[in-house]
């Protein structure tokens, strides 16, 4: 671990230094004149995060590939040079300019998996606009908050997104939105799609004929401490938690990271297998491939699961793809479906990367036995922007401990402290925090809101950022995240991580996925419920398979965890984007009212959920 204990040191020791030589990837218009200060990072500097993206590789690769797009639910496979891409935005980013977008103002992206709705992103980010994503399976209500509380000049949107079976019409939606908002924009640009064409309104624009008309425009050049963008945090409640992404600390970090972390550089193939509504869409299927002059991909569909349980291995291999990035839940739904990997074929993947949620062992056994590669399970949030803890390939692979994320990556001082704020010894959980100041391209404050900034992140533990999550350093430095620290019980006083739990019930034979949460309890205060999806092709008894997981986590943590409930469910309740619900259903359990996110899979699965709850 020599080199990376070197580079480690280094940028808690002297991050001035670290981050100075980091920032000499990135293109300035005019250099900062410090590397922090005043809690922000490369103040006085100027740069465009477009030009830095695009502009800047066009002498050299110009002819590369810099977007592949595929999508089984059109039949459409398209791939788009630097110089493609780059005339692309910057027409786009002419037709917002005609329509008065300028630097600082906002712009509402409401788009599927599209090429356009990169091409947004990057036409605002070369204006200086701010855009704020909203995920394309947000219903009108959440739609609604997000353009009342980003006051957008224009919204950029789509007659329908599709997914696998069904069409989603988006322009019915935008316009409940609208009528609900007390924020009206001035404009609304509506891609038609030959799927289904929507009814324009007064003032809509069509996206193609609009832009066909539009000069191109140049880029903008912004402070390093402008905002680039808002995202709103998915399943807000309430007054939306908008997070702000700075352009300089953004730029530099994402750069630093695809050569660092990934091992990725230019004219290599990347691909996060995600959506751009979401945090890694918008660092690593848009900005950060681009700006290390990778190729990235851009796929709409759904990945996973019946009938192509395949897709991964056979887009990985066309494209030439040397990174994939995931979720957890993506391969273990391919293991389901595929429990022996018969569709793995010729992959020619070079590293698997997982992130969004625990990466229980036996699916990163399955990976790495299935794929012959690294599977490198790491860690971040939305609010970080880029990785917190990763097996940083490009510094100096380490061996990985199944179950952990590995280390803390250069940049974050992470610490993990108890209730009083000591520190823990190692092996002894307790709150994950990050002692200040935060490296660049983390949340430097929440959009109209910074006092509650603060008291969300900063206030519990004065001098440190609190993420929310629990978990331990063990004796190596290995950061282990076992769940939000919502998600730690109390059973008769004892605290215990249903994550820990969820560890051990995943290593049954015949679980493809699983959930554990604390349901109340009139005796112990709580105890934990297990709920199993289990895997394709299993005809044992479901009792059978109940009884011997309860067995097994007696076995593995303990009676004191007091695990005797466990249900054989068809399905577990997720968003769109692949994460368990488990806040639903703690809800559900406790007997509160909740109101299923509009981002839920399939909203029916909550009735199974349910009856297993009353059902004891």
């Amino acid at each position: 671990m020599a080199r990376y204990h070197e580079v480690y040191r280094r940028s808690l020791d002297d991050p001035g230094a670290f981050w100075r030589e980091a920032a000499a990837g990135i293109d300035w218009h005019t250099p900062f004149t410090e590397v922090f200060a005043g809690e922000r990072w490369f103040p006085g500097g100027e740069l465009n995060t477009c030009y830095n993206a695009l502009d800047r590789h066009l002498a050299d690769r110009g002819g590369q590939a810099a977007l592949i797009y595929d999508s089984p639910v059109t039949g459409t496979r398209r791939s788009y040079t630097y110089a493609e891409l780059h005339d692309e935005v910057a027409r786009t980013a002419g037709l917002l300019k005609s329509l008065g977008v300028r630097r600082g103002d906002t712009v509402v992206i409401y788009l599927p998996m599209v090429p356009e709705a990169v091409v947004a992103m990057l036409a605002c980010a070369r204006l200086g606009a701010v855009h704020s994503v909203v995920f394309g399976g947000f219903a009108a209500p959440e739609l609604a908050a997000r353009i009342e509380h980003a006051r957008p000049k224009v919204v950029l949107s789509a007659s329908c997104g599709l997914e696998p079976g069904r069409i989603v019409e988006y322009k019915p939606l935008l316009d409940a939105a609208l009528a609900a908002s007390a924020h009206r924009p001035e404009h609304c640009v509506i891609l038609q799609r030959p799927q289904c064409e929507a009814a324009m309104g007064e003032g809509d624009l069509d996206w193609a004929t609009a832009v066909a008309g539009a000069e191109p425009a140049g880029c903008e050049w912004v402070a390093a401490t402008d905002p680039l963008y808002i995202l709103y945090t998915s399943g807000t409640t309430g007054m939306p938690k908008g997070i702000v992404r700075d352009n300089g600390g953004h730029a530099v970090a994402l750069h630093w990271s695809m050569a660092a972390v990934y091992d990725t550089g230019p004219g290599e193939v990347f691909w996060a297998a995600s959506d751009v509504g979401w945090v890694v869409g918008h660092s690593y299927i848009v900005y950060a491939p681009l700006l290390a002059g990778c190729t990235t991909v851009l796929y709409e569909g759904k990945p996973v699961g019946t009938p192509d349980a395949g897709a991964f291995w056979r887009v990985a291999g066309e494209y030439g793809v040397k990174t994939l990035f995931t979720a957890p839940t993506a391969i273990r739904a391919i293991k389901k479906e595929d429990p022996n990997g018969d569709l793995v074929k010729d992959h020619g993947l070079r590293y698997l990367f997982l992130a969004g949620e625990r990466l229980d062992p036996d699916t990163y056994h399955w990976a790495s036995d299935l794929l012959g590669v690294p599977v490198i399970d790491h860690w971040w949030q939305t609010e970080t922007g880029w990785p917190v803890a990763a097996n940083c390939m490009g510094l100096e692979p380490l061996p990985p401990k199944p179950g952990s994320p590995t280390v803390p990556v250069p940049g974050y001082d992470v610490r993990v402290l108890d209730e009083n704020g000591a520190e823990c010894p190692p092996g002894v959980e307790g709150a994950i925090v990050v002692r200040l100041p935060l490296p660049p391209g983390t949340l430097p404050t929440l959009y109209r809101d910074h006092d509650r900034f603060e008291s969300a992140y900063l206030a519990r533990y004065p001098g440190y950022y609190l993420t929310g999550d629990g978990g331990h350093l063990d004796a190596d430095g290995y950061l282990f995240v076992m769940g939000r620290t919502d998600d730690v019980i109390n059973v008769a006083g004892h605290r215990l991580s249903t994550g820990a739990m969820e560890e051990v019930v995943a290593t049954h034979p015949d679980v493809a996925e699983c959930a554990v949460i604390g349901v109340a309890d009139e005796l112990k205060g709580q105890v934990p419920a297990g709920f199993v999806v289990l895997k394709s092709g299993t005809a044992r008894p479901a009792a059978e398979i109940e009884a011997e997981l309860v067995a097994l986590v007696r076995e593995r943590i303990g009676p004191v965890a007091a695990f005797r409930r466990v249900s054989v469910v068809a399905r577990l309740p997720k968003t769109r984007s692949g994460k368990i619900l488990r806040g639903t259903m703690r809800a559900i359990a406790d007997g509160r009212t909740y109101r299923p996110p509009s981002t839920i899979e399939d909203p029916g699965v909550l009735a199974e959920i349910e009856r297993a709850l009353r059902s004891g």
